[in-house]
């Protein structure tokens, strides 16, 4: 006997079922999540249909987050007809690094298009992508749009903006411990933890690895316990690398995807 052929939506809810499962086991294994933000996963997981673990989604201070690759997944699935960005130029300052784009989205060939702005300047991008403010406008006024379009809630991860640093008393000389738990905005700076989420995300390296390589460079055991001051060392160290020599940063951190006896 030939088994029977499942009804298409059984199928489809069979999908987002292995699919909320894979996305709960990704999130457990890259952050530790509560019960609430779970729950908000499984609804994430039903409305858009999109994976932890392909970075279509992603945790930050405690908010779940769409990413640029996510959005456009979405935007395929709908059968998207076209982006068109345009810089406005009135509106920016290329000598001060601002810029502003407006972005128009059409999902259908008779659309008149959906529009969304992005703008980016020093002060309201992370120190990592410091030089590449005009891309990162385009990519938000995208974003916007994209959220308009397809009637996406979330905030995108490539939309968030850092003040710059406020007045502080200086640090003391004590040496503390760099906790990847912390996850929280500090002097209305990115935590150490999302800069270098940040780095691995726009530069596409691999998390495990980095962590792998950041423990060696600070001389410890794991990453944990790494001084800040050391941490803060190892992501310009791995900023610079990743600028100016990317593919052989590559082989460095797959160095250590070897077994351990092999490395010792």
């Amino acid at each position: 006997m030939t088994a029977r052929k499942k009804h298409p939506r059984m199928a489809r809810n069979d999908q987002l079922r292995l699919l909320a499962l894979q996305n709960i086991r990704s999130a457990r294994r890259n952050w530790s999540v509560s019960a609430t933000q779970i729950a908000a996963l499984k609804t994430l997981t039903k409305e858009t249909r999109l994976s932890v673990t392909a970075g279509d989604l992603n945790l930050i201070d405690g908010k779940w987050y769409v990413t640029h690759s996510g959005l456009l997944r979405i935007a395929q699935r709908g059968r998207c007809m076209g982006i068109n960005t345009v810089l406005q130029e009135k509106l920016s300052n290329p000598a001060g690094d601002r810029w502003v784009f407006r972005a128009t989205v059409y999902k259908r060939s008779s659309s008149r298009g959906f529009v969304g702005y992005g703008d980016a300047d020093p002060s309201n991008t992370s120190p990592l992508v410091r030089g590449a403010e005009m891309r990162v406008a385009e990519t938000r006024a995208v974003n916007r749009a994209l959220r308009k379009a397809y009637g996406i809630g979330l905030c995108s991860v490539e939309e968030l903006g850092w003040a710059p640093k406020t007045s502080e008393p200086a640090p003391t000389n004590h040496a503390k411990p760099f906790n990847t738990s912390r996850n929280g905005h500090e002097n209305g700076q990115p935590r150490l933890r999302d800069q270098l989420c940040l780095l691995i995300r726009h530069y596409n390296l691999d998390p495990n690895l980095v962590k792998a390589y950041a423990a060696h460079f600070c001389g410890t055991e794991t990453l944990k316990e790494a001084s800040r001051d050391l941490v803060e060392s190892f992501i310009s160290h791995l900023a610079d690398s990743a600028k100016e020599d990317r593919d052989g940063l590559i082989c460095k951190l797959n160095s250590y995807a070897q077994p351990a006896e092999v490395q010792q």
